[in-house]
């Protein structure tokens, strides 16, 4: 997270600007490991797959997630600190240990988001999950319009592009509103032109659709974030890694600007990327730039 907040220039003195009350940001996931950059800031838990009680993650991509979002860094020193370090965290666990999850369970994930949103006062929801192409269709259908009902309640959602890339029209079904904000992965020439980079498989948008997709992109390849292990960080790649930056970026500015609505923070995120010049069904808008976004 050190490069990334480098690369999009979210530094020390920008993170330490926004001085409203803290955001709350709802992630569906597998869960969340009580990581020490956490302490105190996991105010909900809900446990979709097995009903537990106990705040627990067996597979590890939810900490990562959440450590890219709101990790405050406190056993790196802050350097693998996320992007809005200050925010609070409301965890519903949709996916099991393999990291696959029912729609039933996305369902009844996004319906608690919904219904607990003033109570925890949920402002961003991030969805680093893709549901492939071959779901039950009419239930993915419902989950579609659920997931547009959060947006119409005023929460900022943002969804990863999937990682099934790099054909044409491989967005993730979820990513597919015209309303939500959906992040495919770009390293903006950072690593060259390796070839195992995250840019290289994040999802497409359909060129002949008229919804253009993805919305905007961020780094997403070899992403130091939290570990569910006692290594407290690992690396993973992928969309899912990119798409916690985007909502660490829209809590962030939330904080700094508590009244924006979500529309409007859709906007600005877009209309503050940066242009790759990348064909648009890769990169969207461009590459998110934290910096400009909050000035």
């Amino acid at each position: 997270m050190f490069r990334v907040r480098r690369q999009l220039g979210c530094n020390d003195i920008l993170q330490q600007s926004c001085k409203g009350s803290p955001v709350t940001v709802a992630v569906l996931d597998t869960g969340i490991y009580p990581h020490p950059d956490f302490m105190g800031r996991i105010i909900a838990f809900q446990d979709f797959v097995n009903q537990k009680s106990m705040i627990y993650d067996d597979s590890g991509h939810g900490t990562h997630v959440a450590g890219c979002i709101g990790g405050n860094g406190l056993s790196s020193g802050g350097k693998y600190r996320g992007i809005a370090p200050q925010c609070m965290l409301c965890i519903g666990k949709v996916l099991d240990k393999e990291g696959d999850g029912s729609i039933e369970s996305m369902y009844q994930g996004l319906l608690w988001v919904i219904k607990n949103r003033l109570h925890y006062r949920i402002r961003v929801l991030n969805i680093s999950v893709g549901i492939g192409q071959n779901g039950e269709r009419k239930k993915l259908e419902e989950v579609s319009g659920l997931l547009e009902a959060v947006w119409d309640a005023g929460i900022v959602v943002v969804c990863a592009a999937g990682n099934a890339g790099p054909s044409n029209g491989t967005i993730s079904p979820l990513g597919k509103s015209r309303k939500i904000i959906t992040v495919g992965c770009h390293e903006g020439g950072y690593f060259g032109k390796r070839n195992d980079l995250c840019e290289n498989y994040s999802g497409r948008g359909d060129k002949d659709e008229p919804i253009r997709k993805p919305d905007v992109v961020a780094p997403g390849t070899d992403i130091m974030s939290c570990s569910n292990k006692g290594n407290f960080y690992v690396k993973k790649s992928g969309t899912s890694m990119a798409t916690p930056i985007v909502s660490g970026a829209a809590a962030l500015l939330l904080q700094k600007y508590p009244y924006l609505n979500n529309e409007q923070v859709k906007r600005k995120i877009v209309y503050s990327a940066k242009d790759l010049g990348d064909a648009w069904n890769k990169q969207g808008w461009g590459m998110i730039d934290i910096e400009k976004l909050l000035y």
